[in-house]
């Protein structure tokens, strides 16, 4: 691993970021003359209190904590206003609460909210935050489900807004980027499994007892673990992993964890403390573990161990490179709303006052009234181009599919995808399959239109000409 990379001065840096900014026409961001690149990091206890709700209600309530739940942040500054991105070990940060954490965090260090780019790990013995709908639960006749603890997650935004904020204190020099690649070893398998018609046969999920299911082939997945690193000279201040697939090994028993992918993170934290190590899920919405997963607590550790012995052999291949662009842009989408009827406001305002309806079905109605009302306003799909890495930032489930496609429209750039952004969507599955059905499509909020809107947008934010 070469560690002599010069580092560009700032006239140098000014001028190649002014290039890519006027060679792509979009919004980017430059750094001033006055100003060096900079990186800090922060970390908060995310662990939500003894009873709180997992998983929008619908599974067992925490009862014991095996595992702290984080989040893990790093800030970016000296090219434009502050990057703010930021790991969360919980199911999903959704609609109003995804923009109150963006609010909060960027008025702490002096950003704006679009710049501030919450992702979720996606365990599911873990919060599913959103307080819109929990609201809309709370004034619903009966006994809805409780889904979200407001106070705590209250105190939650303000504690990550507050270490942002120090954490500038203590920001170190960016001089390189470093980018490396390996192969995960038996983990991620597509869990709709198709006949040899192309037809939907059945699902299989994070864990699987059926032999026959698991016998079935991998199928279409992104079989390798990728590392982007920010250095200090020789010195690692950070390492951000990135992998797709479902995170869950079992779960359901009330047992706070971040799971096998977060207990990977933090085994690989205890290697040197001194680095800051994140986790994010790539587009897993059709990935998960279930051919390598018989859901027994054996598995967990195997799993983790799997994860951990890539991101080493990743951090083994890494190249370093001198920072010679930093460039962020951002494309609105308005992710069109599904047509059928069981998906309209009136369909779901009648599930959430059903006091016959099940407490999940009634946590969906709540939850698909929530994202109707966000869906008025845009999500942004954003791209971090540092050196040869290009990060982009999507929200929801998304199906692999995106994050091949991402792949292939910059075949020469070190391209990483993190999914579980803003959860509003739920699944954003491709458009072939709507047809097709399955789970993944039953809970997907926005049409198959996504899929043209969102390769678009990808394709702008990644500067594909």
């Amino acid at each position: 691993m070469s560690l002599d990379f010069p580092l560009l001065n700032r006239r140098e840096l000014i001028q190649t970021s002014l290039l890519a900014a006027l060679g792509t026409g979009l919004s980017s961001s430059l750094a001033a003359e006055s100003a060096a690149l900079e990186i800090s990091t922060f970390t908060v206890d995310a662990t939500p209190p003894i009873g709180h709700p997992c998983c929008g209600g619908w599974i067992t309530p925490i009862q014991v904590v095996d595992d702290r739940q984080l989040a893990l942040g790093i800030i970016l500054r000296g090219a434009g206003a502050p990057v703010v991105i930021i790991a969360v070990d919980w199911t999903g940060i959704l609609n109003d609460s995804y923009f109150q954490l963006q609010k909060a965090v960027a008025e702490a260090v002096g950003t704006t909210p679009e710049r501030v780019v919450p992702h979720c790990v996606h365990p599911h013995n873990a919060p599913f935050a959103d307080g819109s709908a929990q609201k809309l639960l709370a004034a619903a006749p009966g006994t809805p489900p409780h889904t979200l603890d407001l106070e705590f997650f209250d105190k939650f935004v303000q504690n990550v807004a507050t270490a942002a904020k120090a954490s500038l204190a203590q920001s170190q020099p960016l001089t390189h980027v470093g980018v490396g690649q390996a192969k995960v070893d038996q983990v991620a398998a597509n869990r709709r499994i198709k006949g040899p018609d192309g037809k939907l046969l059945n699902m299989r999920g994070s864990a699987c007892k059926d032999e026959k299911l698991r016998a079935e082939p991998e199928g279409l997945i992104d079989p390798y673990l990728k590392t982007v690193s920010f250095w200090n000279g020789d010195r690692a201040v950070a390492a951000l992993h990135y992998y797709a697939c479902h995170p869950m090994s079992y779960y359901g028993d009330g047992h706070a964890t971040p799971d096998f992918c977060g207990l990977a993170r933090e085994k690989r934290r205890a290697d040197d403390p001194q680095v800051m190590q994140m986790y994010f899920d790539g587009c897993g919405g059709n990935i998960a573990a279930g051919k390598y997963n018989d859901g027994s607590p054996a598995m967990r550790p195997i799993l983790r161990d799997r994860i951990y012995d890539a991101m080493v052999a990743a951090w083994k291949a890494t190249e370093k490179h001198p920072v010679t662009q930093y460039v962020w842009r951002s494309e609105p989408v308005n992710f069109p709303r599904r047509t059928e009827a069981a998906y309209t406001e009136a369909t779901a305002r009648e599930m959430l006052q059903d006091e016959k309806q099940s407490k999940p079905m009634r946590g969906r109605g709540a939850m698909i009234l929530s994202w109707l009302s966000r869906s008025q306003r845009p999500i942004n799909i954003t791209c971090l181009e540092l050196g040869p890495a290009k990060i982009v930032h999507l929200p929801g489930e998304p199906f692999i599919e995106y994050q091949l496609h991402a792949q292939q429209a910059k075949p020469k750039d070190f391209v990483c995808v993190a999914g579980y952004g803003d959860g509003g969507t739920w699944y954003i599955p491709t458009a072939a399959a709507y047809p097709e059905g399955g789970y993944e499509v039953s809970v997907a909020w926005c049409g198959p239109e996504s899929e043209a809107m969102l390769h678009k947008a990808m394709e702008k934010v990644m500067a594909v000409s």
